[in-house]
């Protein structure tokens, strides 16, 4: 188990909104539009495992981030909570709900189906990770401009550029945030879908798609109510794997 970082955003005495991040993301992604949530919620962003601020562990998997989870909600002394997943932590979500219904108020998943993935950008990024040499590297900026030669999106390449920090204490250099050989290793795991065939979770379920993203289509609905029958889906036109960045206003008053 490891001890996971949070973000107390604010809304103390509300009913406890927890979030949980996507793959090489971390509890700031979501600084903003979890404050806007602090009218209706107490809101927690956490850092899972090999992300963020919290502790780097060997195993990096779906069931060992729930159980993670669980035991911060154990910790704070939540026994329910509206949890909200995007990408890697909406598999998260999904896994966390069917296995502990009890500790799920409602549920949210923001652009992610529960179905297997596999695209090889992931692998030209995480490739381009690997390559980068710390030793020689000056600023977050020229991590981006190294990247360009495997990265095309311009926002992906800054977006990984956030996972690098400067050496503690004083001392020269650069490091990643995430615990990369873990993560690259455990991306087919990752990938994978998260919950079993028989996973089901009745309680109250939104998926929030974005409809310039090519995470969830038309097709995965069946796979969503087969899984969630009271899910409810939503698509935010104008978003794309962020809605939570692309289309905030929007993102937020689904939720609220």
């Amino acid at each position: 188990m490891v001890k996971l970082f949070h973000r107390d955003l604010g809304g103390a005495g509300k009913p406890p909104l927890v979030i949980l991040h996507g793959l090489l993301g971390s509890s700031r992604n979501w600084q903003t539009a979890g404050r806007d949530l602090t009218e209706r919620f107490h809101v927690s962003a956490l850092d899972l495992r090999n992300h963020g601020s919290s502790p780097h562990a060997d195993e990096m998997t779906y069931p060992a981030m729930v159980d993670d989870v669980v035991a911060w909600l154990d910790e704070q002394g939540i026994a329910r909570a509206s949890i909200m997943g995007h990408s890697m932590g909406g598999k998260s979500a999904m896994l966390l709900a069917c296995r502990h219904p009890e500790r799920v108020e409602r549920l949210i998943v923001v652009d992610i189906a529960p179905k297997d993935y596999f695209w090889a950008g992931h692998r030209v990024e995480f490739a381009a990770m690997n390559e980068l040499d710390l030793t020689s590297l000056q600023s977050r900026a020229e991590a981006e401009l190294r990247f360009e030669a495997r990265v095309d999106d311009w926002a992906m390449r800054k977006f990984i550029a956030t996972n690098l920090e400067r050496m503690p204490d004083g001392a020269s250099g650069w490091r990643w945030v995430i615990d990369l050989p873990v993560v690259t290793e455990s991306l087919p795991d990752l990938e994978r879908n998260s919950i079993d065939p028989g996973d089901r979770f009745s309680g109250p379920t939104l998926f929030i798609v974005g409809g310039r993203s090519r995470y969830v289509s038309a097709t995965d609905h069946a796979l969503i109510v087969g899984h969630f029958p009271a899910a409810r889906v939503d698509t935010i036109s104008d978003s794309g794997h962020n809605p939570h960045m692309d289309a905030r206003a929007a993102f937020v008053a689904l939720i609220k």
